[in-house]
């Protein structure tokens, strides 16, 4: 996305976005409702026409293509199966509308149905499905194709909190496997901090900070991303400065507050002191830890993005 810019009326939507998603690696766009990421994500499909800017696929400009001729899967928050076709049915659409034979079509929606674990559904109807069931045969039905990206609009927003707990290892492990590039619209945290390599964090139609999942909780740009990431604790006192080369912030009421890390030329403007206490900050002390008994050793194989940064951020200005 180069420039991309889509206003309805008056209003602007998108504001001069750039953005690339790599090759194999899973980009989030992050925000609250209204700044524009559906939108977003709706011109990147062809669902809608940018007022300026271009949009490129492996280098072709597709500004102008229509959606079937991009080569791109989309993933809906109603799943929209069909409901008169069987789970293989609905899973081998896309590969025969892109002239697979019947069979190799059929041979690749049992190969990924077997992928999201429901090979032993195939010939249910999409009424006989639980919630968690349909949602999985949706992306199913959206990988079979092998898309050149794979656009999810707010995948897991119908199910309930603990199945979306569960489907987001499956689908992180998913994506890997299969290789695709993958553009996530949410306005979940914990969603885009799960599944995504990277967050483009939005707001009023701009990117305003653009890393990976990690980074941008840990280090996010200003007051509003800190307290939109939510868990933090936020103190925009009055008179707070900071103070260089002393390393420390006073505020209000006088409290001198230490800074890891401090630029030269910051001395003197007002900022917001934001920290958290979460399990990255917590150790046992000697005499606790010598009461635990280590049985076993084990292996991670999936984290979560856990909370825990002691921050100093810029006000944002208006």
């Amino acid at each position: 996305m180069q420039g991309v810019r889509r206003s309805y009326g008056p209003v602007p939507a998108v504001r001069d976005v750039t953005l690339e998603v790599r090759a194999g690696e899973t980009l989030a766009l992050l925000g609250p409702s209204g700044c524009g990421k559906s939108t977003l994500l709706r011109v990147v499909a062809g669902l809608d026409r940018p007022d300026a800017g271009r949009v490129l696929l492996h280098g072709q400009d597709v500004t102008a293509s229509p959606p079937e001729a991009r080569g791109l899967s989309l993933v809906f928050q109603d799943y929209a199966l069909f409901p008169h076709l069987t789970v293989l049915d609905n899973v081998a659409y896309g590969p025969r509308m892109r002239g697979a034979p019947r069979t190799a079509a059929r041979e690749r929606a049992a190969a990924v149905l077997d992928r999201v674990g429901l090979a032993d559904l195939a010939a249910r109807k999409p009424h006989e499905l639980s919630g968690g069931q349909a949602q999985r045969v949706a992306l199913a039905r959206a990988l079979a194709p092998r898309p050149a990206l794979l656009l999810l609009d707010e995948p897991l927003s119908n199910l309930d909190e603990q199945l979306r707990a569960s489907l987001r290892a499956q689908l992180r492990t998913l994506f890997r496997e299969e290789g695709a590039g993958v553009l996530l619209v949410t306005h979940d945290q914990r969603e885009a901090l799960a599944l995504a390599d990277r967050v483009a964090l939005m707001r009023g139609g701009s990117v305003v900070q653009v890393g990976s999942a990690a980074d941008v909780f840990a280090r996010p740009s200003g007051a509003w991303a800190a307290a939109f990431l939510g868990e933090r604790n936020l103190y925009p006192q009055e008179g707070g400065t900071l103070l260089v080369p002393e390393r420390a912030v006073t505020l209000g009421a006088g409290e001198a507050w230490p800074v890891l890390q401090a630029t030269p030329d910051a001395a003197g403007v007002h900022v917001t002191l934001a920290y958290t206490l979460g399990p990255l900050h917590l150790t046992l002390s000697p005499r606790e830890a010598a009461h635990l008994q280590v049985t076993d050793a084990g292996t991670v194989l999936q984290a979560e993005v856990q909370r825990g940064a002691c921050l100093l951020l810029p006000e944002d200005r208006a």
